[in-house]
């Protein structure tokens, strides 16, 4: 009669301690820390890109935005104000439960960027709605050399259209097209002010390309690039017009190697 006292007694013990449990899990679940974020957007970009003194939690919450050089880096850009998230699960009967993510940037996007994320079987799937940024150049300078020896100034415009990325066993396919102007650019390595203004323009594919031209300026540049097994490689070229070759000369020579009066740009 004692075991059998005992046995029903361990049973609800067990199921205590099991609720107990589940009901945790469920709690660090719904209110992970913010700056858990932080720390995963740090992982995916290799310290290129973190959350700082985040407030709220992995579902709902803010933070400063801060571009960095990297592991190492002593270089570091914050962009102006805050920035805000709200994440929330949909479920579906025939894949897995989605992910989809707002992000508010009050200092340059006029509306909320719309992700959604999509795992699968040995695939997860990223898509960005239409999208507007607008920002200053200079932040660009977190990011480490060469951009913290240029020092530019001006204005980044970024609009793509419904882009889509796709991480299947290691491997990176882009859906879609992006477009990168950088407008009324000048550098701390030229006294002339303007160089011009530049497109970049990213297009999805098996092998997504990229473009490089100039819509304005006094320093030309262009190149093409593609991206291959998760590495860019880019082929380009950098020259001054005719008439501003002396102002330009000291910065081509920072630019690439030169080639008469060119600058060769190559990256992978």
């Amino acid at each position: 009669m004692t075991h059998a006292l005992r046995h029903p007694r361990q049973t609800a013990r067990k199921q205590a301690l099991f609720g107990a449990l589940l009901g945790g899990l469920l709690a660090l679940f719904l209110f992970a820390p913010a700056r858990w974020v932080g720390q995963l957007l740090s992982l995916a970009t290799q310290g290129h890109l973190s959350l700082e003194a985040a407030r709220g939690t992995a579902w709902q919450g803010s933070a400063e935005l801060w571009l960095r050089g990297g592991e190492g880096s002593q270089d570091a850009r914050r962009l102006p104000g805050r920035i805000e998230w709200r994440l929330a699960s949909q479920f579906h009967w025939q894949t897995l439960p989605s992910l989809a993510l707002g992000v508010q940037m009050p200092c340059c996007t006029p509306q909320t960027l719309n992700f959604q994320v999509q795992p699968g079987f040995g695939q997860t799937t990223v898509t960005l709605a239409d999208s507007h940024f607008l920002g200053s150049a200079d932040i660009l300078s977190g990011l480490g050399a060469p951009w913290n020896t240029l020092t530019l100034q001006g204005q980044l415009q970024l609009d793509s259209e419904p882009l889509r990325l796709i991480l299947s066993q290691g491997r990176l396919q882009v859906e879609g097209k992006a477009r990168l102007q950088a407008l009324d650019i000048s550098s701390k390595l030229s006294t002339l002010k303007p160089l011009g203004s530049y497109q970049l323009v990213v297009s999805g594919g098996k092998t997504p390309e990229l473009n490089l031209s100039t819509l304005r300026g006094s320093l030309l540049l262009e190149g093409e690039g593609q991206w291959v097994d998760g590495q860019l490689h880019f082929r380009g070229q950098a020259k001054a017009t005719e008439e501003r070759e002396n102002a330009l000369n000291n910065l081509l020579n920072v630019i690439g190697l030169r080639d008469g009066n060119h600058a060769r740009i190559s990256l992978g």
